[in-house]
């Protein structure tokens, strides 16, 4: 498995050339750049400036493991179901461009409250993932379905989105949610998914979250993906990643 960072936090703030010097200096791999960010890799880049960041990346070592949109599918307009499918195949563009492997997008929630049965939200949520996975497919990116929202953030219900999905190239990223051990085990949530792991999003490795087991269960399947840092930021960025790599490191084996 290989380590890299999540700029949704600790990194929000970082331009490309600090995304560089830090993850080739302490030892990350790779880098899930996510959008509206400081780094400014979005859809409005021209194809000279994607050509241009995916060469720094390549000239570094520095693998863009991924990259993270807002993308969602639980609204009960149709029409912004709509405008998400076409901007995740739109982002998944830009992936193929940079030299990417995947793309990440999420549920965020039901809609209940408006008299939409879960089962139908989570179909839609399963159906719009297939679209989207059929169309970045030809783009040979990947669709990574962040584990993620109030309620659909729970195995049970991303196993459902998924089966609905029913397409090679949709996968889960897993998201190490706090919910998610029972009895101090991730084994029977992890079991719903496994076969569907794509990308790994960690918090704090110094928490409760069973992480050894979960790098057991993932080496157990034969998952050689990222493991990225989704952590705060923090005033010694640079201190804490080292501490960081060296703990995943020690639960590594």
């Amino acid at each position: 498995m290989k380590l890299g960072i999540v700029t949704y936090q600790i990194a929000h703030d970082w331009d490309v050339a600090t995304i560089l010097k830090r993850c080739s200096e302490l030892g990350y791999s790779g880098i899930e750049l996510r959008t509206t960010h400081a780094h400014g890799v979005e859809v409005s880049l021209t194809s000279e400036a994607r050509a241009e960041i995916k060469q720094r990346f390549a000239d570094a070592g520095v693998e863009i493991a991924g990259l993270g949109s807002a993308f969602e599918f639980h609204a009960a307009e149709p029409e912004i179901v709509r405008e998400n499918i076409d901007g995740t195949i739109e982002y998944a563009r830009l992936a193929a461009d940079l030299g990417c492997p995947g793309v990440k997008v999420r549920p965020n929630g039901f809609q209940e409250d408006r008299g939409i049965p879960i089962e139908k939200t989570l179909e839609q949520i399963g159906l719009a993932v297939r679209e989207c996975a059929e169309a970045a497919d030809d783009l040979g990116v990947a669709v990574r379905v962040e584990v993620h929202g109030r309620g659909t953030s729970e195995p049970k219900h991303m196993r459902t989105i998924m089966d609905h999905a029913d397409h090679p190239n949709a996968y889960v990223c897993w998201n190490s949610n706090p919910g998610e051990p029972i009895n101090g085990s991730i084994k029977e949530p992890f079991d719903l998914l496994k076969h569907k792991i794509g990308l790994v999003h960690m918090t704090e490795l110094h928490t409760s979250y069973p992480y050894r087991e979960l790098f057991s269960l993932l080496k157990a399947e034969g998952y050689d993906g990222y493991t990225l840092a989704e952590i705060p930021t923090n005033e010694d960025p640079e201190r804490v990643l080292k501490y960081y790599k060296a703990l995943w490191e020690a639960y590594m084996g």
